[in-house]
């Protein structure tokens, strides 16, 4: 044997063998993995977070600098306008029939404002109707009695009257509303399901509507607003960036009852024309010729035409001085249709409303030339206007 020492292999699973890369690295990527799964269930796991800090304090406040300028005159009218909106109530007298107690049972709620210092105030006839007793709250929140002075239901307005005497009233300054604009800036101020002193804002989205009027007469040249007009807002005012009175919020287009974005408002132009009426005979006085009508559907269905079909001519009247004929029966007992009403002057006579609207330009004494359709023959007719109460 040569001087080399001799050396036998290692016996495979000797204690000396060493471990290959792949074993170390899948021993590694094991504990990384614990250690990662030990982490993460740390974090998910977390205890519960102790509910009080003793180190709480206060958080500094930020200055919020100046308002904008179109906020500042916002605020600006609505703490000068709100003086003059009220809220009110309403209520109806009923006999207790157990007791025989006369009781008040509340009918609704709506809204009004502040027409002069004598104590008169201005809200929808629709707030008022079929009520008997009225309370209003001032901006001040003291609560009065008001009296009914007089409606106008055609025109959905209604005059109330409180006692003036040591109070100091802020009417509201009355703007015009037969210049508006779409797109003009306005406010709506009032009472939403009861909520008082509530102001809204929006533009006029629209002008010339018309709404049906409880009576069932179409008011003509209304304003349309997206502020939002919710129940209770009736009766308040809409007022433009002046801050001045342009119409009465009175009706809201909505299948559930509350603002979709669509509101109306009875001009002030209207207002400025009625209420004087109301407040001096508790009334409006219109003009009229003395007749009865039948509704437009029933001129429609009998005729198929359009005009004003006269049901009836009252006794005395302008109408029976000019020969104006109503709907009779002959001597034969057949119905005789009365005269159709198809022009006034210059203007077409389509359906009552027209022919309200035409009368509502005129005054009493007024003559006025009647184009009138009788067995199918056109005849015309002077008739002059009297009043009609």
């Amino acid at each position: 044997m040569s001087g080399e020492e001799y050396r036998q292999p290692p016996a495979n699973g000797s204690r000396n063998e060493k471990p290959s890369a792949l074993q170390v690295n899948g021993w590694l990527v094991l504990a990384l993995l614990i250690c990662g799964g030990a982490f993460a269930m740390r974090e998910i796991y977390r205890g519960p977070l102790p509910l009080f800090s003793p180190d709480a304090e206060s958080r500094p406040v930020t200055p919020r600098g100046d308002l904008a300028e179109d906020e500042k005159t916002t605020i600006e009218i609505f703490n000068e306008a709100s003086r003059s909106v009220v809220h009110v109530m309403t209520a109806d007298v009923a006999m207790n029939r157990s007791t025989l107690a006369i009781m008040e049972s509340p009918k609704g709620s709506g809204t009004g404002f502040i027409w002069d210092d004598r104590g008169y105030i201005i809200t929808n006839y629709h707030v008022v109707h079929e009520a008997s007793r009225f309370r209003v709250t001032m901006a001040d929140n003291t609560s009065h009695t008001a009296v009914l002075v007089g409606a106008d239901p055609s025109q959905d307005i209604a005059v109330m009257r409180i006692d003036p005497r040591r109070l100091r009233l802020a009417p509201l300054k009355l703007g015009k509303s037969s210049d508006l604009q779409v797109g003009q800036k306005v406010f709506a101020i009032g009472s939403p399901f009861g909520l008082d002193q509530t102001l809204t804002v929006g533009v006029i989205s629209g002008l010339g509507r018309e709404i049906q009027a409880l009576n069932g007469r179409m008011i003509r040249d209304v304003i349309q607003t997206d502020a939002a007009i919710n129940p209770g807002n009736s009766g308040g005012p809409l007022l433009d960036s002046a801050g001045l009175l342009i119409g009465i919020n009175t009706a809201i287009y909505s299948p559930t009852g509350t603002s979709a974005g669509i509101g109306f408002a009875v001009p002030a132009d209207i207002l400025n024309r009625i209420v004087p009426q109301l407040i001096r005979d508790g009334k409006v006085v219109r003009a009229g010729l003395g007749i009865y009508i039948y509704d437009d559907s029933t001129v429609r269905r009998r005729l198929e035409r359009e005009g004003v079909l006269i049901r009836g001519v009252a006794p005395g009247s302008v109408a029976e001085q000019a020969g104006l004929q109503g709907t009779r029966y002959d001597e034969n007992g057949d119905l005789v249709l009365g005269d159709l009403i198809v022009r006034i002057d210059e203007t077409p006579i389509a359906s009552q409303n027209d022919l309200f609207d035409l009368l509502d330009q005129h005054e009493i004494g007024e003559t006025v030339e009647v184009e009138i359709v009788r067995d199918g023959k056109s005849l015309t007719r002077e008739v002059e206007l009297q009043l009609i109460q």
